[in-house]
């Protein structure tokens, strides 16, 4: 394939660099363009780039939130999170927001680079898949944006009104992300979110 364009988004310097010699080691030619938010990267967006390589935990908006900024940016561009956080609800739920795939930074160098050729030729489904004992225990897309809006502090009623739900069914979806983080508040639940990257 020809030399890709690899978007890499990542705060911490020191990664950015050693990932981008293991990815030219692997793909000689491969150009690579860092940046250390997602602001950054949109303000600095060149017109197309062949995979985003995308971290979690981030200064300003997270790689959870930051998904469909970037998809709105790069329609085509698939979005590889590459992030320590790799809790199997912590992968779901990046998968349900549109990435196309996940690998832990405690992967090794083969390993990486293996996912990241995968994405890059479209075979998105030989990744290898979340645990799939948590096939019952995820967040739905509607349950994400629930949580977004309990993270900016909204009621039940607020959140009802904004989403176009019942209170019931609101009342329900808090239920189910209390249980989902295992905690018995909505504050429990939005600083277990926080701790596990899914919100800024």
């Amino acid at each position: 394939m020809p030399a890709p364009s690899i978007l890499l988004i990542d705060d911490h310097a020191m990664f950015r660099s050693g990932i981008s010699m293991v990815i030219r080691a692997a793909l000689p030619g491969t150009k690579i363009l860092e940046a250390a938010s997602i602001n950054e990267a949109t303000s600095h967006a060149p017109d197309q780039v062949d995979l985003v390589l995308l971290d979690i935990k981030l200064n300003g908006l997270s790689g959870m939130e930051g998904i469909a900024l970037l998809q709105r940016q790069w329609p085509l561009t698939p979005i590889l999170m590459l992030s320590s956080l790799d809790e199997p609800q912590t992968t779901r739920l990046a998968l349900e927001r549109g990435a196309a795939g996940f690998v832990s930074k405690a992967e090794t160098a083969e390993k990486i680079i293996e996912a990241i050729l995968l994405v890059l030729d479209g075979h998105f489904d030989k990744l290898p898949p979340a645990d799939s004992s948590l096939a019952e225990r995820r967040l739905t897309p509607r349950q994400c944006d629930v949580l977004d809006l309990l993270h900016q502090g909204l009621s039940n009623k607020l959140i009802a009104r904004q989403l176009s739900l019942s209170n019931n069914t609101v009342r329900r979806h808090v239920q189910d992300i209390l249980e989902f983080f295992q905690v018995v508040s909505r504050a429990e639940a939005v600083v277990a979110a926080r701790q596990q990257g899914l919100i800024g």
